[in-house]
């Protein structure tokens, strides 16, 4: 198979580290053109350094995707520039937890501001450029948490919640238009974050039990990797994909609703670790 992106102008948000930077550096290498943001100045010229290599052309700059003006300036340069935008990969945005004691309206809607209005004003900058051209591919970059509830993590619940239901509704109202939008839900992606998670386990745990707590929920018996998903993105950025749109696709490993019981699983988990560190005092 072969995907051939070469020459194509892409656009990739939230690009400069984890599953960001794996796509832009899969869309380097097959010869495409890369304009690419995120919020530090640093670390998206490092991340840029990185595309120079494979890349046909490399655009990168420091975008707030809470400002629509910077977000349609941004895009208005790339075009400038190549002439057009041919794929848009909505990346921006992290998860957030809490649940209906510990968070305010205000935490909801800056969470909000950021995922689903960030990508509705990304989308909205490259549809015209699209619809000109009569072609364009629009992924967004959701999580498991849009599809599947959890109790503790009320933001990333509502707010990907929305970004799936917001991809689905383009991905049927500009499909005339030959552009096609189609949302990736991620499970439990890799990229550093669980090294987190184990060291806020505290003494006592080693990795591999903890490993194996966490794979209770996953059928696949691994994390992802975030080139798992950058082939994804790759494929329905091709006309591999050229009758796929409005989709939902989760990228989990096997895990749908188990991920509602693991806020209960971690807490016992902790409880057990305690109960023998106190016992072994």
């Amino acid at each position: 198979m072969n995907i051939d992106l070469s020459g194509k102008r892409v656009i990739v948000t939230g690009a400069s580290r984890g599953i960001g930077l794996a796509i832009a550096r899969a869309f380097a290498l097959e010869g495409a053109r890369v304009a690419i943001c995120a919020r530090s100045q640093e670390a998206v010229d490092a991340a840029a350094a990185q595309l120079q290599e494979n890349a046909q052309a490399v655009l990168a700059r420091v975008v707030d995707v809470t400002d629509t003006a910077g977000v349609q300036h941004f895009v208005a340069e790339v075009v400038e520039a190549w002439g057009g935008v041919d794929i848009l990969v909505n990346n921006a945005g992290q998860g957030r937890s809490g649940n209906l004691d510990t968070l305010t309206p205000e935490a909801i809607l800056e969470h909000a501001n950021v995922l689903q209005m960030g990508h509705f004003r990304f989308v909205q900058a490259v549809v015209p450029h699209m619809r000109l051209q009569r072609w364009g591919r629009i992924i967004e970059i959701n999580a498991l948490a849009g599809t599947v509830p959890t109790p503790d993590g009320i933001p990333s619940v509502i707010n990907r919640a929305s970004c799936v239901a917001l991809s689905r509704s383009l991905g049927m109202s500009l499909a005339k238009d030959n552009i096609l939008v189609n949302s990736l839900n991620m499970g439990w992606i890799d990229t550093g974050q669980w090294d987190r998670h184990y060291k806020e386990m505290g003494p006592g745990v080693s990795r591999e039990e903890f490993d194996e707590m966490v794979m209770k929920v996953v059928p696949i018996g691994r994390y992802g990797k975030p080139e798992d998903v950058a082939g994804m993105v790759l494929f329905l950025s091709s006309e591999y994909a050229s009758f796929i749109s409005a989709a939902s696709i989760d990228i989990a490993g096997g895990m749908g609703g188990q991920i509602a019981y693991f806020p209960t699983l971690k807490r016992d988990f902790a409880a057990t670790i305690k109960a023998r560190n106190e016992a072994a005092q």
